[in-house]
């Protein structure tokens, strides 16, 4: 993957003070079922990666759907940066913020590269044409997301892993100051599952994006996570840095089996080993 290049289209970045993202005491359910959230609350600083971890069944996905406004809560409320999620313009939103989904689905009869400058539609505005700096922005998404050999290939002719990197890149090609992804490395080898969290990590870093993302994968979390919020029963479990997150006497109850947890003397961060039940 090539290193980032200049910000091709600059974004309008919120004043500095407080998270670029919280959510207070959320409460959701699917029709008439127990809450799936119950009194969640939850902060991402501004320029930091935030990953959210739990078992299946504990609200992931829902929380995120409820972060980009794709669900609203029963009760509680999101905001970016100090304004409410539900007065944000639609407009004003997708210029904000981006949006990666688990699973994803072939637009037949869009190549890889049409997919991805549909990621500049919310600045393109209303005639729909693209300027020099949208083809600019999708060009260096996918040299970031090693998809530039797939341009002129069919989004239903690729793999599930190469498809999830498409996706990423029409994310990033948006431009966006905030982006929430739902297990992006699902479909992935181990290779491209570093290499996406490592530019998670340098846009980050580079660019002070805000980054919130999904895992099943506790080490991969932590290795690339700033904090970390672990969920369950619908209510954050634990919240803070990977080394206050993922310990034996957190993770056991939560996920129903041992853990032993180990430093990686490399990077000084904590990795999980599950133990099996005696």
């Amino acid at each position: 993957m090539a290193a980032l290049g200049p910000t091709p289209v600059a974004a309008a970045v919120p004043p500095a003070g407080g998270p670029a993202l919280s959510a207070r005491d959320l409460v959701f359910a699917y029709g008439r079922a127990r809450p799936v959230l119950n009194g969640l609350s939850l902060q991402a600083g501004r320029a930091r990666l935030l990953g959210i971890l739990g078992p299946n069944g504990s609200g992931k996905t829902t929380l995120l759907r409820i972060l980009v406004g794709l669900l609203r809560p029963a009760a509680g409320e999101v905001r970016l940066a100090s304004v409410r999620l539900a007065d944000y313009p639609r407009e004003a939103l997708a210029r904000r913020v981006a949006y990666v989904p688990q699973e994803t689905h072939a637009a037949l009869g869009f190549t890889v590269l049409e997919t991805v400058l549909m990621g500049r539609s919310p600045h393109t505005g209303a005639l729909g044409f693209e300027a020099s700096g949208d083809w600019l922005a999708v060009r260096e998404a996918l040299r970031m997301t090693d998809t530039e050999a797939l341009a002129e290939r069919g989004l239903d002719e690729l793999s599930g892993g190469e498809r999830q990197r498409v996706i990423l890149a029409r994310a990033l090609a948006q431009a966006p100051e905030l982006v929430l992804l739902d297990e992006p490395t699902a479909f992935l080898d181990i290779k491209h599952q570093h290499t996406i969290y490592g530019l998670l990590r340098r846009l980050v870093r580079e660019r002070g994006m805000t980054v919130v993302c999904v895992s099943h994968d506790l080490n991969l979390a932590a290795a690339y996570a700033d904090e970390l919020v672990l969920l369950d029963g619908g209510r954050a479990a634990r919240a803070g840095r990977p080394e206050e997150v993922l310990r034996p006497e957190v993770l056991a109850p939560v996920y129903g089996v041992p853990v032993e947890v180990r430093t990686d003397e490399a990077t000084g961060r904590p990795y999980v080993l599950p133990r099996p039940p005696a």
